[in-house]
């Protein structure tokens, strides 16, 4: 993606992107939004996202429980979460929230695809001039 291709998103946008790359649970994009954008309704967040989904250029997991061969234990991105089921996932305010317990076990997490991380990399002549400044 060329550095002007990323600054005609919106803000909330490349907000999501920026969670989408930190591999955040849902609820962490909202300390990447500016105060008025914190105060937008779930359902206005909600279209963004979806049409971020629909573009192709990110999916919704949930976090499931990984275990690495020397038994160390993490999370992974688990199966996409259906389109068809996305909008009621994302309409339910919980999941827009910072679970109660310290788990994020079954949490929203958001992930590039492969076009998603094809077009949030600046282009060789973006970092090319952005290497000269």
């Amino acid at each position: 993606m060329s550095q002007k291709d990323w600054d005609n998103l919106s803000h909330v946008e490349q907000c999501f992107f920026i969670n989408a790359a930190e591999m955040d649970i849902l609820p962490g994009v909202r300390g990447d939004l500016d105060d008025d954008e914190r105060r937008l309704p779930l359902d206005e967040l909600a279209r963004t996202l979806l049409s971020l989904v629909d573009r192709g250029w990110i999916e919704v997991r949930r976090y499931e429980r990984w275990i690495s061969e020397n038994g160390s234990e993490g999370l992974t991105p688990g199966d996409v979460v259906p389109r068809d089921e996305l909008a009621q996932v994302l309409a339910e305010p919980t999941n827009w929230e910072y679970p109660d317990d310290t788990s994020w076990i079954g949490a929203l997490t958001l992930v590039r695809t492969e076009t998603g991380l094809v077009i949030s990399r600046l282009s060789p002549e973006d970092m090319a001039e952005r290497d000269r400044a």
